[in-house]
């Protein structure tokens, strides 16, 4: 098969390196890729959002499969592009149509869904700018933390944690008048959490799902998760504190439901669920969806998977998941992320990166970068993820962070402590 990935980080670069492994992938295009991809299928420099630019691509490169990475062209219906175009219709695409992904682009959309379909989520209300006094009147009721979301597509900057009123109410007036453009035209007021994240994966054919390995991923850009939020820092797969007895709750009381609901609400979803949880106490809660996998997580999810993906992604298109088990190795994956000077504020691009070829038990897999006359530079905030797989977390983690250290480039950065709060 001729295989078509959209996308440029961590992510798809994780994806290309599990896909370019299998039997059935003869030739693998990645649009429009970065500097480390180009190892594993040709980099066509075209944007996920450019449709005809993928269309002209997909026909002149007779390809059989598309697999979306980013939510972007998800949320804007490159899916329903394609079913809507005679010459593309029969293509497989792995990634939900416009009406299953705004599960991710719209936070209203996916709380009305939960509470449909009785899901275990936090508390929450919505207001526009029209209902900005109602809503300033409710956080006035509210126990705080509060958090506050931007209802759409923000670039992961949406979502404000705020310790008292004062800020609260002034964060809503700015949100409702366009802090975060047309993603804040409506913004849910939810109950904060006390309990530990983590991500939980599954493919879905619609009918069907496979759930894939978990993950927790790491978001402050400090050691021992203090400062800024980020894109991510780091992840760990499996997470110990998720085991049989939990992920068998999360499966019961938040995928099934999900994947039923979906079939109720007559939502055909082809491709990843990607369910952010809180572990309270014994019980999982959800706190949002993403259409799409998540990153740096599925740079540990990746290297756990045993089976073929481009195998699952054909059973998920032919709605075959019901005949495939899902082969997880039983060792320990662990990601650390080198970012640039300055993330996650104004960051330095265009620095030369050495030290590569230095790594020793581990697989970089390339996030913001380039190449340039055959050398390697940054181009991102997140700049490289160096990922493990050892016998144990312990092992994963040194390794990881033994390797992230043998790469160098000017300003660079990354934490020392991902996963030992675990230990």
């Amino acid at each position: 098969m001729n295989i078509l990935l959209l996308g440029s980080g961590g992510r798809e670069s994780a994806l290309a390196w599990k896909m370019s492994q299998s039997v059935q992938c003869e030739q693998l295009f990645i649009a429009p890729g970065n500097g480390g991809t180009s190892v594993y299928g040709k980099n066509v420099n075209i944007s996920p959002n450019n449709f005809p630019a993928v269309k002209d691509l997909v026909l002149k490169e007779k390809i059989d499969m598309v697999v979306v990475g980013p939510e972007d062209p998800l949320v804007n219906g490159i899916h329903d592009f394609f079913l809507a175009d005679e010459s593309l219709a029969a293509i497989p695409v792995i990634g939900p149509k416009k009406e299953g992904a705004i599960l991710e682009g719209s936070k209203d959309f996916s709380k009305q869904f939960m509470a449909r379909h009785g899901i275990p989520t936090p508390g929450s209300k919505s207001f526009t700018k029209e209902s900005l006094e109602n809503g300033l009147a409710y956080l006035e009721t509210h126990s705080f933390p509060v958090v506050l979301k931007a209802d759409g597509l923000a670039a992961g900057k949406g979502v404000l944690i705020i310790d008292n009123l004062a800020e609260a109410q002034e964060e809503l007036k700015l949100m409702l008048s366009g802090k975060f453009g047309d993603a804040g035209t409506t913004v849910v007021i939810e109950e904060f959490l006390t309990g530990i994240e983590l991500s939980v994966f599954v493919l879905t054919d619609g009918e069907n799902y496979v759930i894939l390995p978990e993950a927790k991923d790491y978001k402050r850009i400090g050691q021992g998760d203090t400062g800024l939020n980020t894109g991510g820092m780091g992840s760990v797969s499996p997470v110990p504190f998720a085991d049989e007895k939990f992920l068998a709750e999360v499966e019961k009381t938040i995928i099934i439901p999900t994947i039923n609901g979906l079939k109720k609400d007559k939502i055909d979803y082809t491709g990843f669920i990607f369910f952010g949880l809180f572990k309270v106490g014994d019980q999982p809660m959800i706190i949002e969806y993403n259409c799409r996998m998540g990153d740096p997580e599925t740079e540990s999810v990746m290297p756990r998977i045993e089976n073929d993906l481009v195998e699952l992604f054909q059973a998920t298109a032919q709605r075959k998941l019901k005949d495939v088990k899902i082969r997880i190795s039983p060792k320990n994956a662990a990601t650390v992320m080198i970012v640039a000077g300055g993330y996650p504020g104004a960051y330095e691009k265009g620095k030369s990166i050495s030290g590569l070829d230095n790594v020793r038990q581990s697989t970089v897999f390339h996030a913001g970068t380039l190449s340039e006359g055959g050398i390697i530079k940054s181009n991102g905030g997140r700049v490289l993820a160096v990922t493990s797989l050892q016998d144990s977390q312990f092992e994963a983690l040194q390794s990881a962070t033994a390797d992230a250290a043998r790469i160098y480039f000017d300003g660079k950065y990354f934490r020392e402590d991902i996963g030992f709060d675990l230990m």
